[in-house]
């Protein structure tokens, strides 16, 4: 199984980058909150083990719900989610599951009603990195278990 530095070291520009991109989006318009459940859900479509664990890890770390999270991939039926929430949600799983080019209208439409075009734009790059960190993880194969989260607000 691959290490985090193990991989870094083999692609070291790469992965600055990346972690530029993440820099970025810790500031970025899109909430943490969402930014995590974005993160989670968008591993869990994809299989990602690694960062499925660290996403959980996360959320948890800044005061996500266990009910929260445990009903993620259930979104749709369940009562636990903003109306904000549900549209990042279902925009992440277009933008995820890209043989939808571009948009369906009517997610856009939604996704307009809920955030700004810089929001949007944010958001956008939320589930780009995410589906960059997932495919490079399981390309390598990272073992879950291991990471470890800073405790942190996800209310900033």
């Amino acid at each position: 199984m691959a290490t985090i530095a193990a991989t870094h070291n083999l692609a070291a520009d790469a992965y600055r980058a990346m972690l530029g991109v993440e820099k970025y989006l810790a500031q970025c318009s899109i909430e943490p909150a969402i930014r995590e459940l974005v993160k989670l859900h968008v591993s869990q479509i994809n299989g990602c083990a690694y960062c499925i664990d660290m996403h959980w890890k996360d959320a948890r770390a800044g005061d996500e719900t266990e009910q929260r999270l445990y009903s993620l991939p259930a979104w749709r039926e369940t009562p636990y989610y903003s109306q904000r929430e549900r549209t990042a949600l279902l925009v992440a799983e277009e933008l995820t599951k890209v043989a939808h080019h571009p948009l369906p209208a009517e997610v856009l439409e939604q996704a307009k009603a809920e955030f700004s075009d810089q929001e949007l734009l944010d958001l956008a790059w939320v589930v780009a990195a995410i589906n960059a960190w997932n495919r490079v993880n399981i390309a390598v194969s990272m073992e879950p278990g291991g990471y470890q989260p800073a405790r942190q607000a996800l209310s900033a």
